[in-house]
């Protein structure tokens, strides 16, 4: 089951690009800069020598901002720089397999679509789960089908009844006018990228995903 000690999960989590007009050190940069707390590094096609590399240099990033850094996928990475944490997809190692390895103090979430994903992973011991998409998104070339906001709300209904209590996080192709609606469906918080990496200004873009956040928590 879920790991018994409570660990900060971001509501707001940040997710490197590929595809985006900067390097993934240089948006893992900006979005410190801007304030994020959370910064998923996701380097999807790199061989594991770059990755290394990269994830070296964004975990000083991150450490001088007080962030913390999540690898996704390779837990070896994780475990090497001694990041926060690992997100891992469906079809990566187990979350029980990557905690065998990382031990109980790393935070380690689990990509879902479906009820029956987010079980798998809550029950081998996931800190947290990324559920989605959203909507369509061009950052993930193998996209599950997309679950929209009555998909999000029909599973945070199931996790009710289910009595199953873990952060769940929405992702994929998120836009500020729907942050509102998927906080009042249940849901933890949001992950982005373009949101912010497209943003003419990237600290005036992530105080605004802050209030939007604290608004719906606070009329709750």
């Amino acid at each position: 089951m879920a790991s018994i000690s409570v660990k900060y999960i971001s509501p707001l989590q940040f997710i490197t690009m590929d595809d985006a007009p900067y390097t993934h050190l240089q948006q893992v940069a900006m979005a410190c800069e801007a304030g994020a707390d959370w910064i998923q590094l996701r380097m999807k096609h790199a061989a594991d020598d770059d990755y290394l590399r990269v994830a070296t240099e964004a975990k000083k990033i991150c450490d001088a901002h007080n962030s913390k850094l999540i690898i996704n996928d390779r837990v070896h990475i994780a475990a090497a720089i001694g990041a926060a944490g690992v997100h891992i997809g469906t079809e990566d190692i187990p979350v029980n397999e990557a905690r065998a390895i990382l031990g109980a103090s790393m935070i380690i979430g689990g990509t879902a679509n479906t009820i029956e994903d987010i079980q798998h992973h809550y029950w081998n011991g996931a800190d947290y789960i990324g559920l989605g998409p959203y909507r369509f998104t061009s950052t993930k070339k193998k996209l599950s089908p997309v679950l929209g906001l009555e998909g999000y709300a029909a599973v945070m209904e199931l996790l009710k009844i289910k009595h199953i209590d873990i952060p769940v996080v929405a992702i994929g192709g998120i836009l500020l006018p729907d942050i509102g609606a998927l906080i009042q469906a249940g849901l933890h918080g949001i992950a982005f990228s373009g949101l912010l990496v497209h943003a003419e200004n990237k600290r005036d873009m992530y105080s605004v995903l802050q209030e939007k956040i604290l608004n719906v928590s606070e009329t709750e």
